[in-house]
């Protein structure tokens, strides 16, 4: 059996947005997201210096399965019209995104992450 793969999404985002910035990803990309496939392990607040971060790690069976998932989400109209809406209100909500795509060592003590 090949091992899923898993994607880091590392988000840094302006502090005098993180609680509307949170709320809209709670409320809307999730349920966006699982439309789409989407797999969330698990989802954290960081702070790097002194830089407000958002971090999820998603789980794939492979990367066409991301690839696509992900095309399907960002064309999905309801999500465009929620980013436009809450950009008009409250302005940028995110200043960079790091995306990392881990794949398991023949040696990783976990092949899968989910129960």
């Amino acid at each position: 059996m090949i091992p899923p793969i898993h994607q880091l999404r590392i988000y840094e985002i302006p502090k005098e947005n993180k609680q509307v910035f949170l709320e809209r990803f709670r409320d809307h990309a999730l349920r966006i997201m699982k439309k789409y496939g989407f797999t969330i392990v698990a989802i954290w607040e960081s702070e790097f210096k002194e830089k407000a971060e958002f971090v999820y790690l998603l789980e794939w069976k492979d990367e066409t399965s991301m690839k696509l998932a992900w095309e399907g989400f960002m064309s999905d109209n309801e999500w465009k019209e929620i980013k436009a809406k809450t950009a008009k209100l409250h302005g940028n909500f995110v200043n960079s995104i790091e995306d990392r795509t881990l794949r398991l060592t023949e040696f990783s003590p976990e092949k899968g992450l989910l129960k």
